[in-house]
């Protein structure tokens, strides 16, 4: 394959924020393009006036950024070619490749109900295509009409070249003769997305399947005007946990909405790059991933989504990121947080916000949750007194004689002795080795907080 003549693109159209399926289609084609030293290029795809809005575009921007998606070039933008896709409706017209439709929506509907009944596909029915030229003229002064692609045939074939199945070929009875432009004069998704690809020199496509027949579509409307047809790639849909496509509407987390959830970004890379392709090394960065990625490897079936393995991985880099990069997000939660909270927490963290459970080596008046109170209670006004006298005692011999010398003292052993000294000093009832939280506290900081619990029992 020519590296040069790879190009890719995301071509998101900007009327709401990126959900996790407009994140696999962006990262497919990075990763296509990266691993073949091509070219990526962001495409908005504007021209739906109503509903395209710059705060969108902006949001995009942004969620890519954030997702190290970086691009070639300058941003394009549909609109930009609003009269290029005129003048290639005015040829496929002039050509006999399109017409005029002025069939009413009670007609077409009367029509499919008439197909189904005698069991077949609710196609249109060409009744428009027939239409003498000059006649089609004449009422278009008067009535609407809308712009129909003139595909359908008894006979040919249109091929779809597919990276990942192959030919895919059509037979043309078994096409539609699709709208392509509304009756306001507004263009549908399947002109402007074609002729943009071939404007913009777009060499390969990846997608999801439910576009494999807007792609016999497309490649039959390029041939038509002379465009070599880039190569398309269609995987399996990404749905939803419960088994339903994700999508803006149906529930799929934005970008935005994980990165407020404090996501790291490259978790939502590793968990997105791995699904639904084989062979994908455990243990990598981005870089390597972008090594093993093989398109051919992409699931042709569709794939679920699993928001446990995102956490999972997000957990995974947490616990391996640099504590100069884990203490700001610390310090968003825990404005006292300090490199030592941060080394001796960090293992212990499944998100940010678990750090809020260990406030309490921060601040000794820090409230405890129910749990931590409930151990304390449960251990009693003289397990801390003599906690505190055998700290006083034995504290400067470590963390295990101070701890033998309470077991001494009071019988307690095991769970019911750990316990109650770990929600004492920390705040929570699990977390990191006893003996690092009595070393991070230091003398003064662990009396503190067993003559604070001690009264806290008391009272």
């Amino acid at each position: 394959m020519p590296t040069n003549k790879v190009t890719t693109r995301f071509a998101p159209s900007p009327t709401g924020l990126m959900h996790l399926g407009n994140v696999r289609t962006a990262l497919l084609n990075w990763l296509f393009a990266r691993k073949h030293g091509g070219r990526f290029l962001l495409r908005f795809e504007d021209t739906d006036a109503d509903r395209s809005q710059a705060q969108y575009i902006e949001a995009i921007r942004r969620d890519l950024d954030w997702l190290g998606l970086d691009r070639d070039g300058t941003e394009l933008f549909q609109s930009a070619h609003a009269d290029k896709h005129s003048q290639a409706l005015g040829q496929l017209a002039k050509e006999g490749f399109a017409y005029r439709c002025f069939c009413s929506e009670h007609q077409l509907a009367m029509d499919r109900r008439l197909a189904a009944s005698r069991g077949l596909p609710p196609r249109y029915t060409g009744r428009c295509r027939v239409l003498p030229a000059s006649e089609a003229e004449t009422r278009a002064a008067n009535e609407a009409f809308v712009w129909r692609l003139a595909v359908h045939d008894d006979a040919g074939e249109v091929v779809v070249h597919d990276t990942l199945r192959g030919d895919v070929s059509f037979a043309r009875r078994d096409l539609d003769d699709p709208v392509v432009s509304r009756s306001d004069g507004s263009f549908t998704f399947l002109l402007p997305n074609a002729v943009d690809d071939a404007l913009d020199g777009i060499s390969h496509v990846l997608r999801g399947d439910d576009h494999l027949t807007n792609s016999a579509y497309q490649v039959w409307l390029l041939l038509q005007l002379g465009h070599v047809p880039p190569v398309y790639l269609h995987h399996g849909l990404l749905l939803g946990e419960d088994g339903s496509k994700l999508s803006k509407r149906s529930g799929s987390h934005s970008v935005a909405e994980l990165r407020d959830a404090g996501l790291l970004a490259e978790a939502l890379l590793q968990a997105m790059t791995r699904l639904g392709h084989a062979n994908m090394p455990e243990d990598a960065d981005i870089a390597a991933l972008m090594a093993h990625f093989e398109p051919q490897h992409l699931s042709a079936s569709a794939v679920r989504w699993q928001d446990d393995e995102l956490w999972r991985w997000h957990t995974r880099l947490l616990h391996a990121l640099p504590v100069a990069q884990l203490l700001p997000r610390l310090q968003a939660v825990l404005p006292d947080a300090n490199a030592d909270f941060a080394h001796l927490v960090q293992g212990n963290l499944q998100r940010i916000e678990d750090a809020l459970h260990y406030r309490r080596l921060l601040d000794v008046q820090a409230a405890l949750d129910a749990d931590a109170l409930l151990v304390a209670q449960e251990a009693g006004e003289d397990f801390y007194a003599a906690a505190i006298g055998a700290w006083q005692a034995h504290g400067e011999a470590g963390w295990k004689a101070w701890a033998e010398a309470i077991k001494a003292a009071t019988g307690a052993k095991g769970r019911g002795l750990f316990m109650p000294l770990r929600v004492a000093l920390s705040g929570a009832t699990h977390g990191p080795e006893m003996s690092h939280i009595v070393e991070f506290l230091g003398p003064l900081g662990v009396e503190a907080r067993l003559q604070d619990m001690h009264a806290r029992v008391r009272a």
